[in-house]
């Protein structure tokens, strides 16, 4: 199973847990990060979650991503089909940076998408024209023990 998890979950472990919610998926977060270990799961990288991950003015969450993904086996590059796709998806109403990563994990065929951004859960799990299922960490889990 491929997942493209973004910079919100891969840095979610790493968030203050001042509510629920943030705990579960932190842990939900290092769990799917072990299944990575154990070849259960594959994750997918990207130019544009490299890119990301550079920006992060911390060297701790820098470091923290870094060593996420490069536990990836493949590692999607930005490309015009790429950039084409994200351009739909911003017409559609995604943030560009969130378009790009949607559009990198459907060009790398990702079974999953998975976000702890409550704004883009809530845009793209009732759109029907993503090529990729859009979940938070915890569905993600709940999808696996299906």
């Amino acid at each position: 199973m491929k997942i493209y998890l973004d910079v919100c979950a891969i840095q979610r472990p790493l968030d203050t847990p001042d509510q629920i919610r943030i705990v579960l998926e932190a842990e939900a977060v290092l769990g799917i990060v072990a299944l990575f270990d154990t070849g259960r799961l594959e994750l997918l990288s990207s130019d544009a979650l490299i890119y990301e991950t550079e920006q992060n003015p911390l060297p701790v969450g820098q470091e923290h991503a870094k060593a996420i993904l490069s536990k990836a086996k493949r590692i999607l590059r930005l490309s015009d089909e790429a950039k084409s796709r994200a351009a739909q998806l911003v017409e559609l109403g995604f943030k560009p940076l969130d378009a790009l990563h949607l559009a990198l994990a459907e060009i790398g065929k990702a079974d999953y998408f998975c976000t702890c951004d409550e704004r883009l859960l809530r845009k793209a799990q009732p759109m029907t024209g993503l090529q990729v299922k859009v979940v938070s960490p915890l569905d993600l889990v709940q999808e696996m023990e299906k």
